[in-house]
């Protein structure tokens, strides 16, 4: 059941995948239709699933769902994963690969290996200051919150 993101409860879980490049904006019309298919028909042991989802600066999907209402089952992700799989396939993208990084250079988003990001980090071409995006927030709260924030207060910390 397709609800509005902005309508989903707080601790509704969430799955970010970053692109390894931006959208064009007829992708992004084409993938929202794709996303709004498979969120209709997505069910958990026949149970539909109330979820939503986002594209945010063309360049990362983010999927929730309302898990107070039917939580999602190991097939029911395995369906959500098995759709991302084909979206790769369809654009010539990646999206599943968390070896990567994406961080905000000015009003641009930058997506680096994580090898190139700590060597940025050892030439201070990234700070504790470079806005990241923290991809391993688990809600819409986390997600508001967490997501988008300096490198100090993220995973990314290590490495400065």
């Amino acid at each position: 059941m397709l609800v509005d993101f902005d309508t989903l409860p707080e601790e509704s879980r969430v799955w970010i995948y970053q692109a390894n490049r931006s959208f064009s904006e007829v992708e992004i019309k084409e993938i929202e239709a794709k996303l709004q298919v498979f969120i209709k028909a997505w069910t958990a042991h026949g149970q539909d699933l109330q979820a939503g989802f986002k594209i945010v600066y063309k360049r990362f999907i983010v999927i929730s769902l309302n898990q107070n209402l039917n939580a999602a089952t190991g097939c029911s992700i395995d369906a959500s994963v098995h759709f991302i799989q084909q979206l790769e396939k369809d654009y010539n993208v990646d999206l599943m690969d968390k070896m990567n990084v994406s961080y905000k250079q000015g009003e641009f988003i930058a997506h680096k290996s994580l090898l190139d990001f700590k060597k940025m980090a050892k030439q201070k071409a990234v700070s504790k200051n470079t806005i990241v995006f923290n991809n391993l927030v688990t809600n819409i709260a986390e997600f508001k919150e967490n997501w988008e924030v300096p490198a100090s207060e993220s995973w990314h910390s290590r490495f400065l």
